[in-house]
């Protein structure tokens, strides 16, 4: 049988836990803005995601199609993967799709079954659990036994989470998006993944023009932060606890230093209840605050109440709703110097990275900036023009459309 032409008009399915219906300083803002530049393009778009804040299983906006498949949460956990599968072997039947996109690991199902549907795939690499093998590097210890430790610890975990489910996802998938350098270099290096079908993609978000004073005041008032109180904010999925331990014990030095400062730490996740415990431990009750989850609406005017950002995650992609709107509010920012971000960060141009072991030297940076012996308003101004940069809709979406066009081809299922 003859092989069909590329098509000039693809029918996409994008599969995601999580698709905002509104973009302001949304997670995964960026898919928002990437479906509807492919819909004006004159490509078909339809997302299969989680659950929505609006109650609604099916959502059309701007020619998008988003179906939210476990808004009620009928199903568990761990049978979503199944669920997305039906809806997309219905969907599929009744309009082939040409490409999959899959976010994260939710839409796993259909990339093991990609041959029966005969469709090419995509996937982030934040569908796999690199993350975890790189947040075991960023917390290593500069001591011969810690590097031995660090080794043996690494080694675990990637052998672990590489054969009990990243081999099966990589061995499906046609493509693959990244972020950022390292997370290429990992790629070919770790996991032999072959460089033509690695594709980069700076993911970027609709940055907030206009701060409403009303909330940001009610928000301070809420926080119980002054006018003249010094405020770090970090957000966290509370996924692990070790970096959130190195921001806590800086910050209590810092607070001996400087009373005025305060903590804000923004999140809710597994390990919640065990930094709650620490900052307990550490007495700094009256100066953190554990604000629990957030409506993605309000991450602009909690940005807004601080002076310092600080994520010293390694699971980051470095293109966080809540990093980047930093760098647009021109906060300072903080970061992780074995993380993604130190592809998005230039270390003292446009924020600062630091290892997320190093308490001293994170309690000596906070000293630095409350002493005014670091200029950061050039700093700030950088970091202004990097995120406008990075969250340009047009690029975003051009870098998508050629990656789709360059794994089509590569697959093998069309003429050249």
């Amino acid at each position: 049988m003859a092989k069909p032409t590329l098509p000039h008009e693809l029918n996409i399915c994008i599969i995601s836990r999580k698709f905002p219906l509104s973009g302001r300083a949304a997670d995964h803002s960026y898919l928002l803005y990437i479906a509807k530049g492919l819909v004006k393009r004159g490509h078909h778009v339809t997302v299969l995601a989680h659950s929505n804040q609006v109650g609604k299983s099916l959502e059309e906006q701007e020619g998008i199609k988003a179906y939210y498949l476990n808004q009620n949460q009928l199903v568990p956990e761990d049978k979503y993967a199944d669920l997305v599968k039906e809806r997309f072997a219905k969907l599929h039947r009744e309009k082939p799709f040409h490409m999959v996109h899959c976010i994260d690991n939710s839409g796993a199902k259909v990339l093991k079954y990609k041959k029966h549907y005969q469709v090419t795939t995509m996937m982030d690499v934040e569908a796999t659990r690199m993350g975890e093998v790189i947040s075991i590097l960023g917390m290593s210890q500069e001591t011969p036994w810690g590097a031995i430790r660090t080794a043996l610890s690494v080694t675990y975990k990637f052998l672990r989470t590489y054969f009990s489910t990243d081999r099966a996802l990589l061995k499906k998938a046609d493509g693959v998006i990244v972020t950022s350098p390292q997370q290429r270099i990992a790629l070919e290096r770790y996991y032999l993944y072959p460089d033509r079908r690695i594709f980069t993609i700076s993911y970027g978000l609709q940055v907030s023009e206009n701060i409403n004073e009303e909330n940001a005041q009610a928000i301070r008032k809420k926080l119980e932060i002054r006018e003249d109180d010094f405020c770090i904010i970090t957000f966290s999925d509370m996924l692990e606890i070790n970096e959130i331990t190195t921001i806590i014990k800086a910050f209590e030095q810092l607070v001996i230093k400087k009373p005025n400062s305060r903590l804000v730490i923004v999140g809710k996740g597994p390990r919640y209840k065990d930094i709650e415990f620490m900052v307990l431990n550490h007495a700094l009750g009256s100066k953190v605050v554990m604000t629990g989850a957030i409506k993605n609406t309000e991450i602009p005017d909690y940005i807004s109440t601080c002076n310092v950002y600080i994520n010293l995650s390694s699971r980051t992609s470095g293109f966080e709703s809540s990093l980047l709107e930093s760098m647009a509010q021109q906060k300072i920012v903080i970061g992780s110097e074995v993380s993604a971000l130190s592809s998005l960060i230039e270390n003292g141009i446009d924020g600062f990275l630091i290892r997320p072991a190093d308490i001293e030297g994170l309690f000596q940076l906070f000293m630095d900036i409350m002493n005014k012996q670091i200029a950061v308003e050039e700093m700030q101004v950088h970091a202004y023009k990097k995120v406008m940069n990075f969250s340009d809709p047009q690029k975003m979406t051009d870098d998508c459309v050629n990656a789709y066009f360059d794994i089509l081809r590569l697959s093998g299922k069309y003429k050249r």
